[in-house]
């Protein structure tokens, strides 16, 4: 289970890549300005060590803040409005209703001390800006460390200027060329025959720990005094006469391009290419979208090795697993350079097709034993999806946003992401004006992820708006019964029975077709549920179970284990209903599914109850309640309507006093994930995979 907020773990800080070197006294006074000031920026130029300095800070500052220390990478981030989404991302916040996202954010992270560390935040400024203020309003004990080249603005900033590091031959500037160079060419050592050079060389860049560690790499193809004497040239070449020394950001430009003219033409191809994805990418990707012209895809592997070695690019994981990222500063002058080319919109197209293509993949294999994959792989790439569906947004064509954004339903709905798919889809339909596939699609796909709880008028308006479209425009996609799955988590039963239809067909082919059948199935057990008809219940579920099974699928199999256990719990048969329960949650775990495991951790509560067993029905109550804001909701509906929360609490606290069921309740909500997981599935803690 992945860390948040509210299961007692500390954040989601990445692990160093390599050793911290110096800043001592930037590392003090962000301790004591974080133990008073409310927001600190870390301001400076590209390369100066921001974002490496606020990592190291959060580190050591972490025990301070037991709400968790939360890292919200910025530079991805490529359209504003969705910034408020990537702060939910990274917090663990699956958020499934439509009140504003952020104030779901706010009460989410009112959980006690709290670091949120906003990296890179100067092209979204004014946004940041606006969340920043929002979230200090609204969440009294947050602090937030944010980088960006430029202040906030926002009022109780406190700013911190990151200048380059000292330039003196037993300074930090020097130490860090000398713990680079090491690592780039393990012969090499600090001397006092070879301090002076080296020290030459930091001076000549500035002490810019960017700058250093590109150069520091070079050693493996210079000795110290070449690697000083091409430094000297490449930059004299840049010095006015009238400005002796370069400006910091010219130094770190021209250290980047001495980089550049080191590499071979290919491999500065590959380099202006590689800048058109967000985040990061694998060797398929690089190989579909950076292939052309001179530079064949069976070179792209070599070629990536090549640049990683030169430290243009970083790899990360092992094996045909690993991905590649690329810095900022690097990023910005590949795509200087792709645009010299006169390439930019070709290569950018060829990413929206290769992540449409993704896309599609995932869709006609979402429903079988690739489901976890598929979860996992879409969840890395969230960034370049993002990326291309802007691309697809201002395509001429509109279908190309209606087909991209509707064939990612499965992302959007079953990965925590409804919220933003909705945007998405909202912008895609309001540029389409004539039917075909790809407009069904897309309102088939919005109408999907507006079953939530609070939002039935949605539902319903969707759900006339489609039946007009279908009649008026004869589209083969029937209307999906959403309305009264809608009227069925609010409690309105009876009535979702009436609206509740029996269409059993979906969009037309792949995996959308095959996904609409088996939800039918689940939501006519779900409706059953709810009217109490435990046995017509329990045979749907079946039913689904089984189709589930046929295909290797598990997130919808997980649900019919769901209510397989409910109908069981209904008719009396407490141990089947655990049995079930703790199948469905560990499919839900490994699925990525936080609501869900949510949802089956308030099931265990009425299984062990059942069962006799009050004291860890009550301890899962309050596992149950961290679960919930973590999955974005308190419960799935009111509260009060809430059939496990209202009766099965009122049930404890009679059998075992207000006092002991108090205390075990509490006891549940400290459970670290582990420990929670271990009390879910009875001890049997069989799959450790993130959540």
């Amino acid at each position: 289970m992945a860390s948040s907020v509210r299961n007692g773990s500390t954040g989601n800080l990445p692990a160093e890549a390599n050793a911290f070197i110096g800043r001592a006294s930037e590392l003090t006074r962000i301790a004591g300005l974080l133990g008073t000031a409310r927001l600190v920026t870390l301001t400076g130029p590209g390369g100066v060590g921001k974002s490496r300095l606020a990592l190291r800070a959060a580190h050591d500052e972490s025990d301070a803040f037991r709400g968790g220390v939360w890292l919200v990478e910025l530079s991805e981030l490529k359209n504003p409005d969705l910034l408020t989404n990537a702060v939910a991302e990274a917090v663990r916040l699956t958020e499934q209703t439509l009140r504003p996202l952020l104030d779901a954010v706010c009460e989410h992270l009112t959980v006690g001390p709290l670091l949120l560390v906003l990296d890179t935040c100067e092209h979204v400024l004014d946004e940041c800006a606006r969340v920043v203020q929002e979230l200090l309003a609204n969440v009294p004990e947050l602090r937030i460390l944010a980088t960006s080249r430029q202040p906030l603005g926002v009022p109780g900033e406190h700013l911190l200027s990151v200048a380059p590091l000292p330039l003196g031959e037993r300074d930090d500037a020097v130490a860090l060329f000398a713990a680079r160079a090491t690592a780039a060419v393990p012969s090499f050592a600090l001397t006092d025959a070879n301090r002076t050079h080296v020290a030459a060389v930091c001076a000549r860049l500035d002490g810019i720990p960017l700058a250093l560690e590109l150069a520091a790499v070079r050693l493996r193809g210079f000795p110290l005094d070449r690697l000083l004497e091409g430094l000297d040239s490449r930059f004299d070449l840049l010095v006015s006469p009238a400005r002796p020394r370069l400006a910091r950001h010219q130094t770190l430009r021209t250290a980047i391009g001495w980089s550049h003219e080191l590499c071979t033409p290919l491999e500065r191809l590959l380099w202006a290419r590689l800048s058109v994805f967000a985040g990061g990418w694998d060797v398929e990707a690089a190989e579909f979208v950076c292939h052309g012209g001179p530079l064949d895809a069976e070179e792209i592997l070599a070629l990536l090795a090549s640049l990683t070695e030169k430290s243009i690019v970083t790899r990360e994981g092992d094996g045909v697993a690993g991905r590649y990222r690329m810095l900022d500063t690097v990023r910005t002058f590949g795509a200087e350079w792709l645009e010299g080319l006169g390439e930019r919109d070709a290569v950018r197209r060829r990413h929206r097709d290769y992540f449409r293509w993704i896309a599609r993949q995932g869709e006609a294999e979402w429903l079988g034993p690739g489901q976890r994959m598929w979860a996992e792989r879409l969840t890395v790439e969230h960034a370049n999806l993002r990326l291309a569906l802007e691309e697809c947004l201002v395509a001429p064509a509109p279908e190309t946003a209606l087909e991209l954004a509707g064939t990612l339903w499965y992302f959007w709905f079953a990965c925590g992401f409804a919220e933003e798919g909705r945007g998405y889809l909202e912008r895609a339909l309001r540029r389409a004006h004539d039917p075909g596939p790809e407009h069904a699609l897309a309102i088939w796909a919005h109408r999907l992820v507006t079953v939530v709880p609070d939002d039935l008028d949605a539902a319903e308006s969707v759900s006339a708006a489609y039946v007009w479209l279908a009649q008026e425009r004869q589209l083969p996609v029937p209307a999906l019964p959403l309305t009264g799955a809608s009227l069925a988590v609010r409690g309105e039963s009876a009535r979702s029975a009436v609206l509740y239809g029996s269409s059993s067909r979906g969009p037309g082919g792949g995996g959308g077709a095959e996904f609409f059948q088996l939800l039918t199935l689940a939501l006519q057990a779900y409706l059953l549920a709810g009217q109490g008809a435990f046995e017509r219940c329990a045979t749907v579920a079946e039913r689904l179970r089984a189709d589930c099974a046929k295909r290797g699928e598990v997130w919808m199999r997980a649900w019919a284990d769901f209510f397989v256990s409910l109908a069981g719990i209904g008719l009396g048969l407490p141990d089947e209903g655990l049995r079930s329960a703790r199948e469905a949650l560990a499919a839900k775990w490994r699925v990525h599914d936080r609501l869900g495991v949510a949802a089956v951790a308030d099931l265990l509560v009425a299984a062990q109850a059942s069962r006799g067993e009050p004291e860890t029905a009550a301890r899962l109550l309050g596992v149950g309640t961290r679960l919930w804001y973590a999955a974005g909701l308190p419960q799935l509906g009111d509260c009060e309507a809430t059939v496990f929360r209202r009766e099965y609490a009122r049930h404890l606290r009679t059998v075992l006093g207000e006092t002991a069921f108090a205390e075990a309740v509490r006891a549940g909500q400290e459970l670290g994930p582990d420990e929670a997981m271990r009390l879910a599935l009875g001890g049997a803690l069989e799959d450790q995979a993130d959540l």
